[in-house]
């Protein structure tokens, strides 16, 4: 089965021919040029690709997008506040290497045993979150200077030094 992460998602309909303003994550270099295929969770684990027909920068964190069939401003409304993903081979071609996204995908682990895979990053002001699941649950796990040990870029894993009781609270 093909990987999949989410990048962001649609934060609003632009204009009245359907063209769409997708809030990401990928870095700011990030202008999905030749991308040709975008994914949408219709239902829990069940991506539907959406193509596109054109990209067009707004600034760092947002793109201009326009999607086949979708050529009016309420059929693009319908895709407001919508998840968008891509495939893992897209993910790790458009994302940008300083870009905490990259981190999708890694394994958290502390003193020598995985705690589970990061499903999504979370940027706050001073640190990122991490969202893994452990035996069905999520969990979230700060990465600030006070947890984060080390980051292994050719395994894919965090090391972090978690507070006591942390997980407790989750599990």
């Amino acid at each position: 089965m093909a990987e999949y992460f989410k990048i962001g998602k649609f934060a609003g309909a632009h204009g009245l021919n359907g063209e769409l303003v997708l809030k990401h994550m990928l870095g700011s270099k990030s202008s999905l040029e030749e991308l040709q295929t975008i994914f949408i969770e219709e239902n829990k684990g069940s991506f539907l690709p959406w193509f596109i027909q054109s990209v067009r920068i707004k600034n760092d964190e947002e793109l201009f997008v326009k999607l086949e069939n979708i050529d009016t401003r309420e059929s693009a409304v319908r895709l407001v506040q919508k998840s968008i993903w891509l495939n893992d081979t897209d993910f790790r071609k458009f994302a940008d290497n300083s870009s905490p996204a990259k981190l999708l995908g890694y394994n958290i682990i502390q003193q020598k045993k995985i705690l589970g895979q990061v499903l999504e990053v979370i940027e706050l002001p001073h640190q990122l979150i991490c969202r893994i699941e452990i035996n069905g649950k999520e969990v979230l796990v700060p990465l600030n200077e006070g947890t984060l040990i080390k980051t292994d870029h050719k395994k894919k894993e965090i090391h972090v030094q978690l507070p006591e009781g942390l997980l407790e609270v989750y599990l």
